[in-house]
């Protein structure tokens, strides 16, 4: 007799928590409710990639609902604490192993920018971001002090 995927993965879930506190139990609980909004998103096609930050204390709680939907994933280490979990279409997780090879406050403006656009991050929001972040400054190269855009 077998076991259904889903129910093994409910199972191991169940164990993982058994070794929580309730504070603890809390947090996974609403990490895992996020994850399962983004997970919802992506399989509806609201998404292509997610980039889901959690403690790296629920990574194999995380984790274990990826691959029990069958949803390829990369992880990053980000900071001491934290993990970012990378999780989409097989194409753009290809390009965020390539892309993103170092902490992300590290990435390139470049880099920066594409990564946002991957993320489906609002695009004019990003030409801002970028801009600022290759520059240092306004359009004006300083001369209004950094409190203009140029109106052209």
């Amino acid at each position: 007799m077998t076991i259904p995927t889903e129910m093994k993965a409910a199972s191991k879930r169940e164990q993982s928590q058994a070794c929580l506190s309730n504070a603890e139990r809390e947090q996974a609980g609403a990490t895992l409710k996020v994850l399962m909004n983004h997970i919802y998103e992506l399989q509806k096609g609201v998404r292509q990639m997610v980039l889901f930050t959690c403690n790296k204390k629920y990574s194999e709680l995380a984790t274990q609902r990826l691959e029990s939907q069958g949803i390829p994933y990369v992880l990053q280490p980000a900071g001491q604490q934290n993990l970012n979990v990378y999780f989409g279409r097989r194409e753009c997780l290809e390009a965020i192993r390539l892309i993103v090879t170092r902490p992300l406050n590290q990435l390139t403006p470049e880099e920066d920018f594409i990564l946002g656009a991957m993320l489906g991050y609002d695009l004019c929001a990003q030409c801002e971001r970028y801009c600022k972040r290759k520059k240092g400054k306004c359009q004006c190269d300083g001369k209004c002090d950094g409190h203009c855009i140029n109106k052209n």
